[in-house]
């Protein structure tokens, strides 16, 4: 046993030991944040020793005109590469020092990924934050709760439901501009709609929402010449309706159905025009969850499809031809999960899960199909909650992976919490975790012509201790991680046809960092909220940087008008390319860069009318968010919102 792992499990246990020692109530209440992410289900932060930020409604409503990703590129320990480039480039979500693969991402509790992607991770761009309620992000390892891919974190999508008991809706439309520093588009060049109806009747809980999307103005590559290069357009539409009935106290059932369609054009790469690449993609998703409590428990069923299309049209300089490519995925999930109270202060979480993956994609260079690139996988698992009357609390926790491709898998976790101190101005807790995690190969890394069926999973480790606490009106916490990863998968060239394979690595990789937030409330009308982010890796990754810092000053001038002060300052990175001259890789650094962007909004008519605007990248900074691709400058939108 290593002496990291010694050392988490013996801190875990002298918080324990602290905890069950002292045996005494405090008089002291704590009215704390409810989450559900930690768990599956509703309970105070106070009470779960993981990691959590949440994004709430407050801060989705003032930053009305931005995407999931602009809100996500701002919490502590996440980067999106690519956030400030065109809509039409895909991004990357990076969580302390991950990649995309290493985060789990699910919508309303349920796990969505894409099967036909090489990394099978989920594309957020098919998320409308207008949709939104709130997103809850638990950092760390977490795959005995959720199963493959939660290894660096989870991100959890909240979207909006009706509680009240009448028919309420809204409509917002935002305009702005959408272009390069030191440039200037027509206004219009973005614009967003979004229309949402939600009703409660009897015993029925209904909502619907529909989100157009459209860009223009900007290029996808960046031009290092005099060449001006051609606008590429991205749309995009977002549908979403739920239904729930409420059949007594006891017993309830909900269904959902999404739908989400993007179309883009793109260039041939970095400093590289193209006016020929184009694509669209598509996603379906439904599904149902009946609920059903007793009287020393609750068990739910969570089942849903998902179904995704990409087809992309890209121009070859080696065949001189337009070559179309198209890919689909469908994924099967279902989730039965049960909460049972012993006593006071024990529970335990107990289900069992199973996913289906396939993927089917027709391509100049290889075809894979269906009845051949599917597996599954049936996982049983169980976490046990203990709480002490002092407010100590203990979570354990293990899962099996029953993967009907590489066998079984086994992961574990233990954590713990203690309150410190708990007096009316000052509030004081430890936090400390030890978890294991596991990511499945996807079907493209299992199946496709560059496939490996011998592969294992990913692992990894992870390490977390922190404190959390309250002073008056100052929050804060501080985090620090440990993590170490094996057997990633990898492409390793041959000299050979197919001249390439996907491989475990042999090399480990190690990843540790620190995590600071704080959140002050000077008076009734300002607030300042900031974190910081030290991110330190072996290997160098791609577009992490080691220092990110992101502040917000907001003042409420009254209940109808607030504006808000966004500082982002953001390290060097490292960033590398495939030079065709050379037939190698080479890398480099891209400089630091700070932004400022500026909103404001104001409400009339007792909130029934909402104008809103924003300047991003106020001081029109020009630096590069990935090399060779267009990064957004300066840019103003503006905003209305009808509430009826």
């Amino acid at each position: 046993m290593t002496t990291k792992k010694w050392f988490a499990i013996a801190m875990t246990a002298v918080i324990g030991l602290n905890g069950i020692a002292q045996q005494k109530k405090d008089s002291v209440e704590q009215l704390d944040e409810i989450i559900v992410t930690a768990t599956k289900f509703e309970q105070t932060k106070q009470k779960t020793a993981n990691v959590v930020y949440t994004i709430s409604q407050q801060e989705i409503q003032r930053n009305q005109g931005r995407t999931v990703l602009d809100l996500l590129n701002t919490v502590v320990g996440v980067e999106i590469k690519g956030v400030n480039t065109n809509n039409s480039e895909p991004r990357s979500l990076l969580v302390r020092g991950g990649r995309s693969r290493q985060v789990l991402i699910l919508i309303d509790g349920v796990p969505v990924s894409d099967p036909s992607l090489i990394s099978q991770e989920f594309d957020l761009r098919f998320l409308a934050l207008n949709q939104i309620e709130k997103i809850e992000i638990l950092k760390g390892a977490s795959s005995t709760l959720y199963g493959s891919g939660a290894a660096t974190g989870v991100i959890n999508i909240i979207l909006k439901k009706n509680t009240n008991n009448k028919i309420t809706g809204s409509y917002e439309v935002t305009f702005g501009t959408n272009n390069e520093a030191y440039q200037s588009s027509k206004f219009g060049a973005f614009k967003n709609q979004n229309a949402n109806i939600r009703a409660k009747f009897s015993k029925f809980q209904f909502n619907s929402s529909v989100n157009l999307l459209g860009t223009n103005g900007l290029s996808a590559a960046k031009s290092n010449s005099n060449t001006t290069f051609g606008d590429d357009p991205y749309q995009a539409l977002n549908f979403y309706s739920s239904l729930r009935f409420n059949a007594s106290k006891q017993f309830s059932i909900e269904s959902f159905l999404n739908y989400d369609e993007f179309s883009q054009e793109y260039d041939a790469g970095i400093f590289t025009d193209s006016n020929q690449n184009s694509g669209e993609q598509y996603q379906f998703r439904y599904g149902i969850r009946p609920r059903f409590s007793y009287k020393n428990g609750e068990v739910y069923v969570l089942g849903s499809f998902q179904k995704l299309k990409r087809t992309d049209r890209n121009f070859s300089t080696f065949t001189n031809t337009l070559n179309t490519s198209i890919f689909e995925g469908e994924s099967v999930f279902i989730d039965v999960v049960n909460r049972y109270k012993v006593s006071k202060g024990l529970q335990v979480i107990a289900g069992f899960n199973f996913q289906e993956h396939n993927n089917n994609s027709v391509t100049p260079f290889g075809n894979i199909d269906r009845t051949i690139a599917s597996y599954t996988t049936s996982d049983p698992y169980v976490s046990v909650n203990f709480e002490t009357e002092s407010g100590f609390v203990f979570n354990v926790g293990s899962r099996l992976n029953i993967h009907s491709d590489y066998g079984n898998h086994f992961v574990y976790d233990v954590s713990s919490t203690k309150s410190i101190e708990n007096k009316e101005n000052f509030k004081l807790r430890g936090i400390a975790t030890y978890s294991s995690a596991f990511i499945a190969p996807s079907t493209y890394q299992l199946f496709s012509d560059f496939g490996n069926t011998d592969l294992a999973p990913e692992t990894s480790k992870t390490f977390e201790i922190g404190l959390e606490g309250q002073l008056k009106n100052f929050n804060f916490n501080l985090v620090y991680f440990d993590r170490v990863e094996n057997d990633a998968i990898i492409f390793t060239s041959l000299t050979t046809p197919p001249y390439g394979r996907y491989e475990n690595s042999m090399n480990e990789i190690n990843v540790n960092g620190l995590e600071s937030v704080f959140n002050w409330k000077l008076n009734e009308a300002l607030s300042l909220t900031g974190n910081y982010t030290y991110t330190n890796k072996e290997m160098e990754a791609d577009y992490i940087p080691k220092h990110k810092f992101t502040t917000q000053l907001n003042y409420e001038f009254s209940t109808a008008a607030q504006l808000s002060l966004l500082y982002r300052g953001v390290g060097e990175r490292q960033a590398s390319y495939y030079e065709s001259t050379t037939f190698s890789t080479v890398s480099t650094t891209l400089s630091s860069y700070q932004l400022f962007d500026l909103t404001t909004s104001y409400a009339l008519l007792d909130n029934t009318v909402v104008l809103s605007a924003a300047v991003t990248n106020f001081f029109d900074s020009n630096y590069q968010d990935v090399l060779g691709y267009a990064t957004r400058g300066r840019n103003i939108n503006v905003g209305l919102c009808l509430n009826f």
